[in-house]
């Protein structure tokens, strides 16, 4: 395996170990033999893995697919490379199931930086390196071959091993999105979705769709409704982004790929239990969903009683382009979650009384607090091998951060260039720039010494938080792919006295 010190893989992923090894011995800079693993914790579980399904839309453009005009022609070089099975193992065409897996290692290294002083949640100053990998096994089955009236049983296993840089602690937006906040959770295999997904067709004009573990059918009508129940992570379904959705083939950190301000219903690990609603026409969708929250910011358990714990979820999407002849969508995403919340108003006051020795969130929390918020997200596609993507999220920062990061405000701008002048169609470089903020509530807290689950450098000169990230992504064969990767954080965690951080990645993908 990558890691001499990691414990043999579980059987799930043992399939991908031969490949991983010759991967990331020409990805890695270094071996981690001198990482002392007796004094590490168990290694985390990642917050949302990429699916198979994203290779099509990632890294080609979906001709078929809603929205698309017949006369988004490619180059011939494109064409020819896109069509080709971008796995390592064929899939079989219109099949009543499909089985696939993938494999990802990303290895991270920090220089140090400037830092006056640091807390118990800071990003710490000295230089660190880390390896995360997750596997995950992806088994969905069809009732029958019906286009009009279908039903898939999904069923997706994971496993996860290594950390992320000082254990994911210390950046609203951190630098990869396969590793989570909480370092305790153990690397025994857990199942990431399973669901039951209908679609019910209101006519019989069908249109293609790209074949995944999330949606095996080959075809679709035109105009359906669409019902998931399960197990799920919203991002499947919710802020899709076709440039800055995808942290196995695109970017790493938590705030480029998903709306940061988005505080998402979900547990540790990035996934929830719930149903959601879809109505697909030609040009435009609407979807609404109700999922379980996590019964403290953070956790793994989840809190069954929709009386009192909640989160709500819609999204509208416009399939429309401003740009002739070229691929356009803008989607508007809003939510309010019900959970038991802490104010952090409340814990401030309570400090600057001397009721609390220091501000702590926890002490303040309502059972049925209210979070909402919204986001808009929009990919345009400029030429055939140019897209551009852009972000804005919003939230009203007055109730604790507690599912996802540390973002009250984001606002994000990107784009990728596929290099098929250079006949390496699906090769993609890409550049993005995100912007986070918090509130003043948010801010007076962390500046009097308090925690929340990411932050906390026991006083706070605070300052947005800025990110660059680019990143370049080789096609290698088939369904193998190598990325370098390159982040500029300025104001780690919302800090002024610390940083400018530098981190560099790089990392192998598979896919069967």
């Amino acid at each position: 395996m990558f890691r001499p010190r990691f414990r043999r893989l579980h059987p799930l992923c043992q399939f991908a170990a031969p490949l991983l090894l010759a991967a990331c011995a020409a990805a890695c800079a270094q071996t981690l033999e001198e990482v002392d693993a007796a004094r590490l914790p168990p290694a985390p579980e990642p917050q949302i893995v990429a699916s198979a399904a994203a290779i099509a839309s990632a890294l080609a453009p979906q001709h078929g697919s809603v929205g698309d005009k017949p006369s988004d022609a490619e180059p011939r070089d494109r064409q020819a490379q896109t069509s080709a099975d971008l796995a390592m193992a064929p899939h079989p065409a219109d099949s009543l199931y499909w089985v696939s897996g993938q494999a990802n290692v990303i290895y991270q290294g920090r220089l140090p930086f400037h830092s006056p002083y640091q807390g118990p949640n800071s990003f710490r100053n000295s230089a660190e390196y880390k390896t995360s990998m997750v596997g995950t096994l992806f088994m969905a089955l069809r009732r029958s071959r019906s286009i009009r009236y279908n039903t898939d049983f999904l069923f997706d296993m994971e496993v996860a091993e290594g950390r992320g840089l000082s254990q994911a602690l210390g950046l609203a937006g951190f630098t990869n999105l396969d590793v989570v906040r909480n370092p305790y959770l153990g690397e025994a295999p857990y199942i990431a979705r399973y669901q039951i997904h209908q679609v019910i067709g209101l006519t019989e004009e069908t249109d293609a769709q790209p074949q995944g573990p999330l949606a095996p059918a080959s075809s679709v009508p035109m105009r359906r409704v669409e019902f998931r129940i399960g197990k799920l992570t919203l991002p499947d379904v919710f802020d899709v982004n076709d440039i800055g959705s995808d942290s196995h083939l695109q970017f790493m950190n938590w705030t480029v790929d998903n709306n940061g301000a988005w505080d998402y219903a979900a547990d540790t690990r990035g996934y929830t239990v719930g149903g959601l609603a879809e109505y697909d026409d030609r040009n435009w969708s609407i979807r609404y969903g109700l999922f379980a929250m996590p019964t403290v910011a953070n956790g793994i358990a989840m809190d069954w009683a929709f009386s009192r714990a909640r989160g709500h979820n819609g999204e509208f999407e416009l399939r429309r382009s401003i740009v002739p002849q070229r691929k356009g969508v803008t989607r508007v995403l809003f939510y309010a979650n019900r959970a038991h919340m802490g104010v952090y108003r409340e814990a401030v006051n309570a400090y600057l009384t001397g009721t609390d020795p220091t501000p702590t969130i926890t002490l303040h929390e309502h059972f049925g607090a209210l979070k909402y918020g919204f986001g808009l997200n929009n990919e345009q596609e400029l030429t055939s091998n140019l897209r551009f993507f852009g972000r804005f999220g919003w939230n009203e920062g007055q109730h604790e951060s507690f599912a996802y990061t540390e973002v009250d405000q984001t606002i994000e701008a990107g784009a990728d260039y596929a290099s098929a002048r250079w006949h390496r169609p699906i090769d993609k470089i890409g550049l993005a720039v995100v912007s986070n903020a918090i509130k003043r509530d948010h801010q007076n807290y962390l500046r009097y010494g308090g925690l929340g689950f990411l932050l906390g450098d026991g006083k706070l000169n605070y300052g947005r938080e800025n990110i660059v990230e680019t990143y370049y992504n080789w096609h290698a064969w088939r369904g193998l792919f190598y990325a370098v990767d390159v982040q500029h954080i300025n104001d780690p965690g919302y800090n002024r006295d610390r940083g400018p951080v530098w981190v560099g990645s790089v990392r192998a993908h598979i896919d069967f």
